[in-house]
């Protein structure tokens, strides 16, 4: 049976008092947040502590998120931020770096999969999570204690473990993969800059017509336009 759950953040003034809160049902559910912290803050939170309290479990989870930030950062863009030592495409360095080092590491070895969902919209859980979410958030702009919900009762067991810290413990930087061997097909290479491209380059384009055969360039040209750039941004990395 796949685990149905909505996780969302909320903050005042972003920032300012921040919450997160996941739900699955009345039974399911739990919030937190932290006096300072912005939406995106509140949003990854709302996830890593989702995967936390459902490590327990081997049922599949399936993530609603109303966040195309969180999504992104989860299934496409970490590969390549890994690879380069938590750095962007452009060299900067990856915002909320210690959440998402976190959320790596609580992925490893789950069957998780996302489903971005309208905010704001009616949808049943979004609305659940995102109720509990701002209520934290204003809970902390008083100076009063959340309500924190029951937790996980799910699964193989329940979860005990008290929410973590809203910004998680740095750990040391992954080490930038290997240049890729000058034997490789370029469109290879082409192929794993779609797993990880965060933005475009700023150099020339080559011509597509040479590194690419059509039904490449069809196949990278859908993933491009998935994440919203085109695919000739994409390919001057490249050169």
């Amino acid at each position: 049976m796949t685990i149905t759950a909505a996780a969302d953040g909320s903050a005042l003034g972003n920032p300012g008092p921040n919450g997160w809160a996941w739900y699955i049902d009345d039974s399911n559910w739990a919030a937190g947040g932290s006096p300072h912290g912005t939406n995106n803050q509140g949003e990854l939170q709302a996830v890593l502590e989702l995967l936390i309290a459902t490590a327990g479990t081997d049922e599949p989870l399936l993530i609603m998120c109303d966040s195309k930030y969180v999504i992104d950062s989860i299934t496409k863009w970490m590969p390549g931020w890994k690879r380069r030592g938590w750095r962007k495409a452009d060299g900067a360095p990856v915002l909320n770096r210690e959440l998402m080092e976190s959320l790596d590491e609580a992925m490893q070895g789950r069957n998780v999969k996302f489903e971005w969902v309208k905010g704001h919209a009616g949808h049943d859980l979004n609305e659940a999570a995102d109720v509990r979410a701002n209520s934290a958030a204003k809970a902390y702009q008083a100076k009063q204690e959340p309500k924190r919900g029951p937790g996980f009762a799910m699964g193989s067991r329940a979860s005990t473990a008290a929410p973590v810290a809203a910004t998680a413990p740095a750990t040391a930087p992954a080490p930038a993969a290997a240049a890729p061997s000058a034997s490789a097909p370029l469109w290879a290479e082409a192929s794993s800059l779609f797993d990880s491209l965060d933005g475009p380059l700023e150099t020339s384009p080559v011509d597509l017509r040479v590194v690419l055969t059509s039904d490449e360039h069809a196949r990278l040209r859908d993933r491009a336009d998935a994440q919203g750039i085109s695919l000739e941004d994409a390919l001057r990395r490249l050169i």
